[in-house]
């Protein structure tokens, strides 16, 4: 039977390249779009490495209409696209705002004209829990206020749900949307063949613990230890990277179903929060490696806590993580040591 043909923009990323290798293990025809400009080509490799098949590539920049349109022609017959394809790091783009909303809002603009010019109907958007800003209760819920991004990345993807709210507001649009906002995704696929690959400094707390613990980075330095939470470190909802890819497969087929309203909503996260601290200790745990590590000045741009309240996505998407946070810190650990022995 032929597999229903998929594009995965930022394929070759860290989310994306586990998406892809679940939406092929479903029965879909991922197609791959990525410039490598946060992302190695040798990751195409690795997914190769555990499907035993090539997928679909295309070296692009998503902000190029015309090499987008080219894909879209040249495929024919995709029915779906995963939007990954975005700079993704808090951090950053607070220095470096232009290239954020440039690259994150104008790609999306681009992405949808050429959708709607090929009649390709269905979008997951990749979005995140920073729209939240920092949320008065937790957990929050996909109902919860969006307040001002307390970063420019947050902003894009705050800009990026409204420009679809909207498109998804006019009568008689045949576009069907789901945003996924996910939380701090983490670990490695099992097979260590892909994971994590941060280009220079990593942004993002796990890939700095495993670069400690192999000796690549002298020390880990904690952002901050006064933040109001139970051990003054930061706070947040640790999920496997597979399980935030199956959520994708998940909503492709709720899509193509044809199920919900035109536009929906779904946090992805695990319900609970842990803190920085805490990620430290089930690294030790997982691993039987301790870390060097030191308190440092706070982060521009960090919320103090933020988890998932995923009561809707458990009712509606019928799904729900299954890894332990110890489990993702191993697989994280495991692809660490796979990368030292290229």
């Amino acid at each position: 039977m032929e597999r229903t043909k998929i594009l995965v923009t930022g394929g070759a990323g860290y989310i994306g390249s586990h998406a892809t290798v679940e939406l092929y293990n479903a029965g879909f025809l991922p197609v791959i779009v990525d410039n490598f400009s946060n992302s190695q080509e040798s990751v195409l490799g690795g997914i190769e490495k555990i499907l035993g098949v090539k997928v679909p590539f295309h070296n692009i920049d998503c902000n190029d209409e015309e090499a987008l349109r080219a894909v879209f022609a040249e495929e024919g017959n995709l029915r779906g696209v995963i939007h990954f394809a975005a700079f993704k790091a808090v951090g950053e783009s607070m220095v470096k705002p232009l290239e954020y909303y440039r690259n994150n809002v104008g790609s999306l603009l681009t992405l949808v004209s050429v959708m709607r010019e090929f009649g390709v109907e269905a979008l997951v958007f990749s979005s995140s829990c920073t729209v939240y800003g920092t949320p008065d209760q937790l957990p929050v819920t996909e109902q919860t206020p969006t307040k001002k991004a307390n970063s420019p990345y947050g902003a894009t993807k705050q800009m990026c749900e409204d420009i679809l709210q909207d498109i998804a507001a006019v009568p008689g649009q045949t576009s069907r949307t789901i945003l996924l906002r996910y939380f701090n995704p983490v670990g490695a696929h099992a097979s260590a063949e892909i994971g994590e690959l941060p280009l220079g400094v990593p942004q993002n707390l796990v890939p700095y613990v495993t670069q400690t613990a192999a000796g690549i980075r002298e020390q880990l330095t904690i952002n901050g230890d006064t933040y109001d939470t139970p051990d003054g470190t930061n706070i947040r909802d640790y999920v496997h990277v597979v399980d935030l890819a199956k959520a994708h497969v998940v909503a492709v087929q709720r899509l193509l179903d044809k199920k919900g309203e035109t536009i929906e909503t779904f946090n992805v996260g695990t319900g609970h929060g842990n803190s920085v601290l805490e990620v430290v200790q089930a690294f030790e745990r997982a691993t039987g490696v301790k870390l060097n590590y030191k308190i440092g000045p706070p982060r521009p741009g960090d919320v103090p806590a933020i988890y998932a309240d995923v009561t809707k996505a458990t009712a509606e998407l019928g799904f729900k993580t299954s890894a332990t946070l110890e489990e993702a810190l191993a697989s994280s650990w495991k692809w660490q040591q796979h990368l030292s022995q290229r």
